[in-house]
């Protein structure tokens, strides 16, 4: 028996990602985008795992489905975790990633630095419709430079410094980044949880 769960997102990247990382579960995975107009979740945690939570509850009660939401982003030391759970809208409401990357290289630079600690941090929740919640979070160490490299990835990826691997997340193949980053780590994760869970 195949269980049917929503993904809480209308992003086509992330929904591939899952349904890779899941295909050896017996799930089924569909994406908000097949439920017509539905309001945004209010997500007004003060965690990348409330967030998560607040959106997966959401959803779950809004399609009748399990769901499966994340947060992620990026914490900069020396910023005292900025940009955090607003690093997609770190430079306004509708910002994209240009205007996001240009404001975190202002607030270093404010700090007289060209580089400081930092981490991405994924958490991932899945909520069944009796509420029954799973979660994980994630974090993938590095170091936030002011300057650019690599034109892969997205986000603060070509900024962000993987020392093991002497790279930035931009610089690096789909599968090396998937070894090491954040989301995929907590996808590892939720595929364990989920496969005991549905046992």
């Amino acid at each position: 028996m195949m269980k049917k769960i929503i993904v809480a997102t209308k992003n086509q990247g992330k929904i591939k990602e899952m349904i890779n990382a899941f295909k050896n579960l017996p799930v089924e995975l569909h994406s908000l985008s097949e439920f017509g107009p539905l309001p945004d979740a209010v997500e007004d945690g003060t965690t990348f795992e409330e967030n998560a939570i607040k959106k997966a509850k959401f959803y779950a009660q809004k399609t009748g489905y399990a769901c499966l939401a994340d947060d992620s982003g990026l914490t900069i030391d020396i910023l005292d975790g900025a940009p955090g759970i607003y690093s997609a809208r770190f430079a306004g409401y509708h910002a994209d990633d240009l205007a996001n990357n240009k404001k975190m290289i202002e607030e270093l630079q404010k700090k007289n630095v060209e580089q400081s600690t930092a981490q991405y941090v994924c958490s991932l929740v899945f909520v069944d419709t009796d509420g029954k919640t799973l979660t994980c979070t994630q974090k993938c160490e590095g170091i936030i430079r002011i300057f650019a490299q690599g034109n892969n990835g997205f986000g603060y990826d070509p900024y962000f410094f993987v020392p093991d691997l002497q790279k930035t997340m931009a610089e690096l193949t789909i599968e090396e980044k998937n070894n090491i980053s954040h989301r995929g780590k907590a996808l590892r994760e939720m595929e364990i949880q989920l496969g005991e869970y549905l046992k």
